[in-house]
């Protein structure tokens, strides 16, 4: 099977999260077939809150509504085989674990759940509640992989953007992609 990522972009805070994500994918370009991303309006406006541009119009992928259903990666037919959703708000969360389909976002990712693929959330909430955890071993038990956007720091990040790369890196890897990153126990640390 060829590779297929589709990617969601949800409302939740942290579209720095999303930007990063889509700009490696760009650099990544040799190990994929395709990239789709399905965005949803509030994702574009807390894009515009936190990164103060519309930057996401100039990424080299399909753009699809949330209201898309002839979207390929709407159908396990179309052999997408990772989906990732950077940042997942808790609502959308919710709406995975329960299995409501009504967009493209959840439909996407019932999809990836009934076909066995990869589906990874990168949620974004502090602190969580008991629906929150719930609904993450849920998915986790359907086979999904809950990455909380919790960066790290041991390689030393010194900007924003090297802290949230943390994370992104880390869902890159959980993707199976080959990717140059900081590596614990490398250059002696």
């Amino acid at each position: 099977m060829s590779n297929k990522i589709a990617i969601a972009i949800t409302g939740a805070s942290g579209a720095i999260y999303a930007k990063l994500l889509l700009s490696k994918l760009v650099a990544l370009k040799d190990q994929y077939e395709a990239v789709g991303v399905v965005m949803s309006k509030n994702a574009e406006e807390v894009w515009q809150t936190e990164l103060g541009d519309d930057s996401y119009r100039n990424y080299p992928f399909r753009f699809y509504a949330k209201t898309d259903f002839t979207a390929p990666f709407a159908s396990g037919s179309a052999r997408y085989n990772t989906m990732i959703v950077a940042p997942c708000s808790m609502g959308t969360l919710g709406r995975i674990a329960s299995g409501v389909s009504d967009d493209l976002v959840t439909r996407s990712a019932d999809v990836i759940l009934k076909e066995r693929r990869k589906l990874i959330l990168m949620v974004r909430e502090a602190p969580y509640n008991l629906i929150h955890i719930r609904n993450m071993e849920t998915v986790t038990l359907a086979g999904g992989i809950i990455c909380p956007a919790t960066p790290s720091y041991y390689s030393l990040p010194k900007t924003i953007e090297e802290v949230a790369s943390t994370v992104v890196d880390r869902v890159l890897d959980l993707a199976g992609l080959d990717l140059q990153s900081y590596r614990w126990g490398s250059s002696g640390k």
